[in-house]
């Protein structure tokens, strides 16, 4: 497991960097492109191996912003990012669609999202997700990201917030969950 990630104190009046990475199903693709290009201008200043994880103290995401926000700061087993932005750009385009299945026409899909949202629940199924996630993270946990993360879900059977993150992960084992599980529950449930 890697160390804690301490954040800068006050009194260094060093500013804290946040990445805010927005949600939106399949439209993730446009906040990961727009991180991508963001890395290639990184390293385009400092070398071929520098990542976005590298210069943010936090890297948060809603719904699959979340995700992206886990790809990010996943550790490899060299303590590096095991994505580069650019592969969640690819990520998406390859398993987009498996992963927010279309619903059919425009009307079938207004009917069937006014039903979801009746009826409460996830919009998708998660399991090619979940099994696509799990493969490439494996039993990472929220503790073992490269920067601190924060993702906020909606617990929908409670009807509550629930917040992911590597401050309370770190220190409340209870609160440590494997990354695959967090990405599943924040694109299904959000």
């Amino acid at each position: 497991m890697l160390k804690s990630k301490p954040l800068p104190p006050a009194q260094q009046e060093r500013v804290l960097t946040v990445l805010s990475i927005d949600g939106g199903g399949i439209g993730g693709l446009v906040p990961a492109t727009i991180v991508a290009r963001l890395e290639a201008f990184l390293q385009e200043k400092d070398g071929p191996d520098a990542r976005i994880a590298d210069y943010f103290d936090v890297i948060a995401g809603t719904s699959t912003g979340g995700l992206i926000a886990a790809m990010l700061s996943a550790p490899d087993e060299n303590k590096r990012p095991l994505f580069a932005a650019k592969d969640i750009s690819q990520f998406y385009l390859d398993n987009g669609p498996k992963i927010f299945p279309p619903k059919g026409g425009w009307v079938p899909s207004l009917v069937q999202s006014a039903w979801d949202k009746l009826r409460g629940g996830p919009k998708y199924d998660g399991k090619f997700l979940h099994e696509k996630i799990e493969s490439l993270l494996k039993d990472t946990k929220v503790a073992d990201t490269l920067s601190n993360v924060a993702m906020p879900t909606f617990d929908v059977k409670r009807m509550q917030p629930v917040l992911f993150n590597s401050f309370e992960a770190e220190r409340e084992v209870h609160k440590n969950a494997r990354l695959a599980d967090v990405c599943s529950y924040v694109d299904m449930h959000i």
